[in-house]
């Protein structure tokens, strides 16, 4: 950690934890979650775990980076010297989860290319497994395509290059251009999205309560899943960008801002995703249940058919 620095702004640290919190988890897996455990029904499970997990977790990985102000290995060892392995192999576990990311981010980056020339087509199923090498599982994570993989290392260097800045020239000034820019696009989509002959289709298939889903222990281990993945407990990240605030901070306030907006932009984003879906089952006649996928490939095909309705 380097001596003395420090946040330039609260802004600034609210907006990376939030960059650090929304992301893959509440665009492409949210949606899923909350359809297949219960829809309507999840909100309770949901709001519970946000209630008992989420906030008092956040309270204390924030206290603890911000009373001690070090690495997250220093940290640990500070604490108890026998706990310092243990920090390591968390580094380790989210290296190995950076790898993946930096592969769906790869990918995100190819269709961001593709978007100029809609390449594409009327089949984006087909363009997403055999253009850009995806797969809905990420089973088949040995195929390598020229353009994906060139995607794939530019996400690599970007990351190393923000990385090595200070904090306030590196993270902090990319989340206040990222992160806004974030929400302003998606909420242009979903909004449009909403707007779209079927969606009510979607919406309702998304929310349609099951009652007798809360007495499946698996919906509630999705809730609290869901929660854990998306607001990065666990993973030194709350941890350590906690760690540079300075000492008139207010951390209770800035949780229930990163907690809501997580929130939020999740439930809206599901929204949005099943109105797609919902106009893509109007307009073909195909039922929902067969147009619903799991996973990464749930959004790498429903945004494109949304560029392809809106003509941008």
């Amino acid at each position: 950690m380097v001596e003395n620095a420090r946040w330039d702004s609260s802004l600034s640290f609210i907006l990376a934890m939030i960059g650090a919190s929304v992301g893959l988890g509440n665009i492409w897996r949210f949606s899923y979650v909350l359809y297949s455990n219960g829809g309507g029904s999840f909100f309770i499970p949901y709001l519970i775990a946000i209630a008992i997990m989420g906030i008092p977790f956040l309270i204390l990985e924030y206290g603890i980076g911000f009373s001690f102000k070090d690495s997250f290995t220093n940290i640990f060892k500070r604490i108890n010297p026998k706990f310092e392995f243990i920090s390591w192999i968390i580094i380790l576990i989210i290296f190995t989860i950076g790898i993946y990311y930096v592969v769906i981010i790869g990918w995100d980056l190819a269709y961001l290319f593709s978007s100029f020339t809609f390449s594409w087509g009327n089949d984006p199923a087909l363009y997403f497994t055999k253009t850009i090498g995806g797969n809905s599982n990420l089973s088949n994570p040995i195929s390598f395509l020229i353009p994906t993989t060139l995607c794939v290392v530019f996400v690599w260097f970007l990351t190393w290059l923000i990385s090595h800045k200070n904090l306030n020239d590196g993270i902090a000034k990319f989340s206040k251009i990222a992160i806004p820019l974030l929400f302003v696009m998606m909420t242009g989509i979903i909004i449009y999205a909403l707007t779209l002959p079927g969606a009510y289709i979607g919406i309702e298939t998304l929310i349609k309560p099951d009652w007798n889903m809360l007495l499946n222990i698996n919906v509630w281990l999705a809730a609290f899943s869901q929660i854990l993945f998306s607001l990065s407990m666990g993973q030194a990240i709350v941890v350590t960008l906690a760690s540079y605030l300075p000492e008139d901070s207010k951390l209770i306030d800035n949780i229930f801002i990163v907690v809501i907006s997580n929130s939020l932009f999740e439930i809206f984003t599901a929204f949005g995703v099943f109105s797609i879906l919902g106009y893509m089952s109007f307009n073909s006649g195909i039922p929902m249940i067969q147009i619903i996928s799991e996973g990464t490939g749930l959004i790498f095909v429903v945004f494109p058919n949304i560029f392809n309705i809106m003509g941008l």
